[in-house]
């Protein structure tokens, strides 16, 4: 068994829609599934799952593919792995199967992290480590956690660590770049150092935390690179996402502590941003992990003011959002190490709608004794009660709501019935923006054109009709694609959509090419013959008249008149049929 029948075996064995539908709601609809897209910004279903070519399409960003190129942009991860994931699944052994990693241009700076992680981590464990292992472990972290998250120690040398890398061949102006030393000398100095880790889990920078008391800042964070941005990265992502899919959650905190701590009790479903504020790429990641998420950051001003700005962000980016509310100056690291378990526990199971910790977070501070005070708030609630859809949250708020403030139930609906109003026709008036480009119209030839290649691909038998016709397509794309179609049929006896993605994975042009074949609704499984021959008909009928313009061009520059009277007839017969 070749390579490629390898590849195909493993891919015909396993449902793109069971795999999909593991990671992202599907809805059925018709013959097809759908699902809010992973790949951009999308609060509605916009792609498409189809059982029955085994493809996934986007209709807003275009992203398309089969079962492997979902997984490999899903999880961030290589083909060869995402093949031996998929292999393991189905019981096939990966017997034979050479696959070449492509070349990545930062390997080396990933070669290089990776040793400078060690290097901390062997730091710890030695003499020199004493003071720091006797601070982590009054902090409550004991071996086993130091070694699960590769905690490691800076020393208080001038350049152990270049030295050691400079020795080992590497250039002190790359040692630079990456943001582990500054001329010759190192930039992390005495400090416990926590690995940051890019999604597919690669150490792409540390941040480093003083133990002792100095003026310096309590956390030096390593420098941005192609590589590493905070804008992206999330800590612990990489651990967090088997667990966080199983549980169907993903509690994001604050820092490094709060996820270490959380870990040490069962919590492994969290993420921290690691002092940045929420981007549009972390919610595309946080959006990969789960649909449910709760908000579990620091209970100081700060901390409810971040919890404000993620929670608006999240719920706009069509998540269900919940809050774990701490009290006072609380963070989870803190509140687990004084309060334990059970306690947290509690806390997790009772964390409340992100709108309804909003609607109190509004309470504070307010003179209900004012009646200004008091009449802002019933208005700032009634505005936040019309962003949710359950009428009985509603209801129930909206009782609360009036026995607060001593005012009857009828006045408050009447008024929150007339915002949403408002609110509805406020999204009516909103200028429709279009996604992506505007779709042509095809004129006949291109039907039966994009026709004729796709029913190759869904009716083999097709292939032998279109080569035994002689068929000319029209553009030099589609006339790469039918040649590739059938170089594959006749090599590997078969073909099919989600075999040629794999197959056309470094042909670009031709791999979108057969993207929007893949687009279409139509179905060419069960063609007939008759019906096959018609859009043959159209092509040659087609190609015809290109041969009457190109002559007609030809004749209209020619001076001899008996050659123009030769172009004539061929043109003649080309009218005629002949």
């Amino acid at each position: 068994m070749n390579q490629q029948d390898i590849i195909n075996e493993i891919r015909r064995k396993v449902d793109i829609v069971d795999i999909i539908g593991e990671r992202i709601p599907l809805i059925s609809r018709g013959k097809n599934y759908f699902c809010v897209c992973p790949f951009h910004e999308d609060t509605n279903p916009s792609m498409s799952v189809s059982r029955e070519k085994q493809i996934y399409t986007c209709f807003s960003c275009h992203a398309t593919g089969n079962v492997f190129t979902f997984l490999q942009n899903y999880e961030h991860m290589e083909f060869r792995d995402v093949l031996k994931m998929l292999a393991d699944k189905v019981g096939i052994e990966l017997k034979g199967y050479n696959y070449q990693k492509q070349a990545d241009p930062y390997e080396e700076w990933y070669q290089i992290y990776a040793l400078a992680n060690k290097y901390y981590q062997n730091n710890l464990q030695t003499v020199m480590g004493k003071d720091a292992r006797a601070y982590l472990k009054q902090r409550g972290l004991d071996e086993s956690v130091i070694k699960e998250f590769e905690i490691g120690l800076s020393l208080d040398q001038k350049k152990s660590l270049t030295e050691l890398l400079t020795k080992k061949g590497y250039a002190p102006s790359l040692l630079n770049t990456l943001g582990l030393s500054t001329g010759d000398f190192d930039i992390y100095h005495n400090r416990i150092m926590f690995p940051l880790y890019d999604l597919k889990g690669q150490c792409v920078g540390f941040s480093g935390r003083i133990y002792e008391k100095t003026d310096e800042n309590k956390y030096l964070n390593t420098k941005e690179t192609p590589i590493f941005k905070k804008g992206t990265v999330l800590y612990h992502y990489h651990i967090a996402k088997e667990e966080a899919r199983m549980k169907k959650q993903v509690i994001i905190m604050e820092g490094f502590m709060d996820v270490i701590r959380a870990s040490t009790i069962g919590y492994r479903n969290t993420i921290a941003l690691m002092g940045t504020a929420l981007t549009k790429e972390h919610i595309a990641s946080i959006k990969r992990l789960s649909h449910e998420v709760l908000l579990c950051l620091d209970g100081d001003a700060p901390g409810k003011k971040a919890t404000l700005a993620c929670g608006e962000m999240l719920e706009e980016a069509g998540l269900l959002v919940k809050v774990v509310s701490l009290k006072d100056d609380d963070d989870p690291d803190t509140f687990i190490l004084k309060n334990g378990k059970e306690r947290f526990d509690a806390l997790v199971q009772n964390a409340v709608y992100f709108r309804d910790y909003r609607i109190e977070v509004l309470k504070e501070g307010v003179n209900f004794r004012s009646d200004e005070e008091k009449v802002n708030y019933i208005h700032s609630v009634l505005k936040e009660t019309v962003k949710i859809d359950d009428p009985i949250r509603v209801e129930v708020l909206l009782k609360n709501l009036a026995k607060t403030c001593e005012i009857g139930y009828n006045t408050l609906e009447k008024r929150f019935l007339e915002l949403k109003e408002e609110s509805q026709m406020d999204q009516k008036k909103l200028p429709f923006i279009e996604k992506s480009a505007p779709v042509r119209k095809k004129n006949k030839y291109q039907k039966a054109q994009d026709a004729i290649l796709s029913a190759m691909i869904e009716t083999n038998w097709v292939i032998d009709e279109v080569e035994k016709e002689h068929v000319v397509f029209q553009d030099l794309e589609s006339r790469l694609l039918q040649s590739e179609i059938a170089y594959y049929y006749h090599k590997y006896g078969n073909v099919n959509f989600a075999d040629l993605y794999t197959y056309l994975e470094d042909k670009k042009d031709l791999l979108s090419r057969l993207a929007k074949l893949g687009e279409m609704d139509s179905s060419y499984q069960n063609i007939e013959k008759k019906e096959l021959y018609d859009y043959f008909k159209v092509m040659r009928e087609y190609n015809r008249s290109q041969d009457i313009k190109r002559l007609e061009r030809k004749m209209s520059e020619e001076m001899d008149p008996k050659i123009q009277a030769q172009i004539g007839l061929e043109i003649v017969k080309l009218r005629r049929g002949e």
